[in-house]
């Protein structure tokens, strides 16, 4: 292997080869004395596999001592080798000293796999793109491609920004962003992002976050602030081994005194004693119960589309009871559609639709967007409006060819049938936002809703198969709207008219009901709330930056199902921490006792601690695998 490529395999795989070596030399220490070698062979074999295997644990035990003034478990288990060592039993010193070196390499191997995670997630950023400026293709670097540039995307190729396609259309592999399994279809208007793959078509796309602010970079810097927050429970865990570290070596100094100043033991029988319970009783299990598990499903949910801004909120999100949803955004797409147009006169359906999208033509209004884009649909020429007045909070007013065309509200127009009026009322009690149109009198009407994300009613089926105990709509929208979208996902207790502050008062009484809740949002009067519950959910693509920043968990997605998975997920890695917490605290409990009655050796004494650790740590990083949700 040459210089250069031995300095990356060291860093990578150099402990595995001292530990390797370790063995080697304690296995030929025990051939040797069993051969008959003499003691100095022998000693020597053993000294170089103390070295090996314990010379890293030494310096960081030592440097936390001189450094910190704190005993760690590290320099626990050297002392405990050589203080085997110092009363002949060498092989079980080095024994010792190998298994603790095994341990710790496995146990970096898997804290490994969550830094792959973030190394995996950077090298999807390519690092040149396609740029048209000038009407020139100019291949340039990543990062300083700025918003409004045109980027040019070919079949095959990693798509460098996000932004929006304004030519061409493709199928596009997002599964590094929003955890979809299957590649979507992406046409013009739709939005890309960048790390994504881009399939057969060649596309065009309009550049609309800078590089440094893309959803992948939000993930990548998500994802690094996680690993380094720790939760209070963790913190907890680990000023207690530094103080339970001291108690440990008091209580092997009193195992050594007592029992020999008594006569029960001789001086060497407590003193290999005192170094069995230097080993057994230091709480190494006890501190591999809690990360491991958290680290893991840190990276299990940024594979499948969740972010988690701390390891803590895993946990968190396994106790949730109740959860509440806003509507616009979250719920539904916010992005209103026409369902009916609906003549009064003798106007056709197309001629009303024709004047109206002519007038909102010259409207930025997202409902006025929307009328536009329905009949752009359905093949409607748009004439183009002139004299334009908009009527704040109630429509606008424009000349349409030779007529005066009023669209909004029905305060606009002096008389409106009483037939008129039942349609309003029938079409606004299905939750759907009526617009009025007319030249003088009203000549047809036009229905908008707002449409209910893609499989919406499957998340709130999921949440409740999770046995969810609450689940509660709310809203600043209308009632009858709020009604409406609630029975179509599935959601009884619905809240509409409510303003930001009391969308923190409903969070509140909910979290006194039910102790732990989440809030799943996406918009600025959705940061309080958010901010207010016991974990809070943004969705990602949609969401403002405002959100993004006060919520808990991220959605890069924007699947509500993702929310039934991250549940699940921090159910079963709530599940997985208790069960090692009690299997850790038993086996330092069995072991103390057995080193105490005199039932074990230091070998043995060495595998049930180490053999311990390595299970919690083991069982911690099935986590890494995808977790099943009922449906």
């Amino acid at each position: 292997m040459t210089a250069s490529r031995l300095g990356p395999f060291w860093e990578k795989h150099g402990e595995a080869v001292t530990t390797a070596l370790c063995a080697l030399f304690v296995v030929a220490g025990w051939l040797s004395a069993r051969a008959g070698a003499s003691a100095l062979a022998t000693t020597a074999l053993f000294s170089v596999g103390y070295v090996l295997g314990g010379y890293r644990q030494a310096i960081e035990g030592m440097t936390t001592l001189v450094k910190e003034r704190e005993l760690d478990v590290d320099l626990l288990m050297v002392v405990a080798a050589i203080g085997a060592a110092c009363i002949g039993y060498w092989f079980d010193g080095a024994l010792l000293i190998f298994i603790f070196a095994s341990s710790g390499t496995l146990e970096g191997y898997a804290g490994a796999r969550t830094k792959r995670d973030i190394e995996a997630l950077m090298a999807l950023h390519p690092e040149d793109a396609l740029v048209l400026r000038n009407g020139v293709e100019q291949r340039v670097a990543a990062d300083t491609i700025e918003v409004g540039e045109l980027v040019v995307v070919k079949p095959g190729e990693r798509i460098a920004a996000d932004g929006k396609i304004v030519e061409g259309s493709s199928v596009v592999n997002q599964a590094s962003i929003t955890g979809e399994s299957m590649p979507a279809e992406k046409g013009l208007g739709d939005e890309v992002f960048a790390g994504t793959i881009n399939g057969h078509g060649a596309l065009r796309i309009t550049v609309i976050r800078p590089a440094g602010d893309t959803v992948l970079a939000r993930m990548i810097l998500l994802v690094q602030q996680a690993q380094e927050r720790r939760p209070r429970a963790q913190l907890f865990i680990e000023r207690f081994e530094r103080s339970y570290a001291k108690v440990v070596v008091l209580g092997a100094v009193l195992l050594v005194a007592v029992p020999s100043a008594a006569h029960w033991w001789t001086f060497r029988e407590a003193l290999y004693r005192g170094m069995i319970f230097l080993v057994v009783a230091s709480p190494c299990a006890l501190a591999a119960s809690m990360m491991p598990t958290l680290l893991s499903a840190l990276s299990n949910g940024a594979r499948n589309g969740i972010l988690f801004k701390g390891s803590t909120f895993i946990e968190t999100l396994g106790r949730v009871r109740a959860v509440a949803f806003d509507k616009t955004g979250t719920l539904t797409s916010g992005r209103p559609v026409v369902t009916e147009v609906i003549s009064l006169s003798a106007a056709s359906v197309d001629e009303v639709l024709a004047a109206a999208a002519s007038v909102e033509s010259l409207s930025e209004h997202p409902l006025a967007q929307a009328i536009v884009g329905e009949a752009k649909r359905r093949g409607r020429t748009i004439v183009p409006a002139s004299s334009f007045q908009a009527v704040p909070g109630a429509g606008a007013h424009a000349d349409v060819g030779a007529a005066r065309w009023s669209v909004g509200k029905a305060s606009l127009f002096a008389d409106i049938s009483g037939d008129a009026r039942a349609r309003q009322h029938a079409l606004e009690t299905e939750g759907k936002t009526v617009i009025v149109v007319g030249s003088e009198t009203a000549c047809g009407l036009i229905a908008l809703r707002d449409t209910v994300r893609p499989r919406a009613q499957q998340a709130m089926r999921s949440l409740r198969a999770l046995g969810l105990e609450h689940i509660v709509l709310m809203t600043g929208d209308t009632r009858e709207t709020a009604d409406a979208i609630g029975q179509e996902v599935g959601i009884t207790e619905v809240h509409a008219g409510l303003l930001p502050a009391d969308k923190v008062r409903l969070i509140g009484d909910l979290a006194r009901r039910y102790g732990h809740v989440a809030m799943v949002g996406d918009g600025v009067n959705d940061a309080p709330a958010l901010a207010a519950a016991t974990v809070g959910i943004a969705m990602g693509v949609t969401g403002t930056d405002v959100a993004l920043e006060t919520a808990d968990v991220v959605l890069t997605s924007d699947d509500l199902e993702k929310i039934a998975y991250a549940m699940a997920l921090g159910r079963q890695a709530l599940r997985v921490v208790k069960q090692n917490l009690v299997f850790a605290l038993g086996m330092i409990v069995v072991l103390v006792a057995s080193d105490l009655l005199g039932w074990i050796t230091l070998p043995w004494g060495v595998v049930g601690h180490e053999g311990s650790t390595l299970l919690v740590t083991l069982n911690g990083l099935r986590l890494l695998r995808r977790v099943r949700v009922a449906l």
